[in-house]
């Protein structure tokens, strides 16, 4: 029996992922008809079937779904002996894979990427703007090497460094910009707009209003908060946005912006990465460097003077 090749586990692995060929061949930058001929070949040299090749839709088999688990541990032990060149003692740092969720990606990367480019020249990073659950399941199966999000994750697996703790503010329609600001209560009985299911930033500002159980019809979702300002603006109703958002969501809607007086909702956001990369050391450099940039980027949104960079050795 022929061995199975890196190469085909790969592949493997991305149509176990998509189950579509055409998706899985265009996430591993090959044509659908290689992508095919490997599999097979893949599927020869097991001696098994691992797809149930439909006229509309692709299954794994069963043997198939338990070989594309140990694929994944094959996969992800793989790029772990890469992080273990990477952290290697004078090693410089030539690659990172970063995750952001949506809702911090726009506003906080232009700074953390610049800081990071400056604190490790000629570093190759990669990054992967998804869902909170999707970017967890890329940091499982050794995709990515940490990801920014809102803690906690509580993923055993996982290690979990807070950054920093950023407050929410109201955006409501300019006509009311001098009402005084609503309490959880009232703001229950407005139209609340919202974020899609999916979006952790949905649950938070839903716990805030303890609307866990409120009916689908007196909600709006949308799919970026950008969309949410604008149908503010729009009249339509009211809703909730991280403070970093502020500045670059309002500039072009007619939207007040309120902060909460005493019960005011918040996030802690953080980094993550599992416990078994051996960049773990070095992640930890790299959080305190996404910390001063979001302190940096925080003051200049609010007229203060930014912190010097720290020099850092290498």
């Amino acid at each position: 029996m022929m061995e199975p090749t890196l190469r085909q586990l790969r592949y493997f692995e991305a149509l176990a992922r998509h189950c579509h060929f055409g998706r899985a061949a265009e996430a591993c930058a090959i044509s659908q008809p290689s992508m095919s001929i490997q599999i097979k070949e893949l599927e020869d040299a097991l001696g098994a079937a691992l797809v149930e090749r439909g006229a509309r839709q692709l299954r794994l088999t069963q043997f198939g779904a338990e070989f594309a688990l140990r694929v994944r541990e094959i996969l992800r032990a793989v790029e772990e002996l890469g992080d273990l060149a990477r952290a290697s003692d004078g090693a410089q740092l030539t690659r990172l894979r970063l995750g952001v969720i949506p809702t911090v990606a726009p506003y906080l990367l232009p700074g953390v990427i610049g800081a990071l480019t400056r604190a490790y020249p000629g570093v190759d990073i990669h990054v992967r703007e998804t869902l909170t659950q999707k970017l967890i399941q890329d940091l499982a199966d050794g995709r990515l090497d940490a990801a920014i999000v809102a803690l906690p994750v509580s993923e055993p697996a996982f290690e979990e460094i807070a950054l920093f703790v950023e407050d929410f503010v109201l955006v409501r329609p300019m006509a009311d910009a001098d009402k005084p600001t609503p309490n959880a209560e009232l703001l229950r009985q407005m139209r609340l707009l919202l974020l899609e299911e999916g979006h952790c930033f949905r649950d938070q500002a839903l716990a805030f209003c303890r609307l866990h159980a409120a009916p689908p019809r007196e909600l709006l979702d949308a799919s970026s908060l950008s969309t949410l300002v604008q149908m503010v603006g729009a009249g339509i109703g009211v809703t909730l946005i991280p403070e970093m958002a502020v500045a670059v969501e309002t500039r072009s809607a007619a939207v007040g912006i309120a902060r909460f007086e005493s019960e005011t909702p918040s996030r802690t956001l953080g980094m993550i990465w599992r416990k078994s990369n051996p960049l773990g050391p070095r992640l930890l450099e790299i959080a305190d460097i996404v910390r001063e940039a979001a302190q940096n980027a925080r003051a200049q949104a609010a007229g203060r003077p930014t912190a010097p960079a720290q020099s850092r050795t290498r």
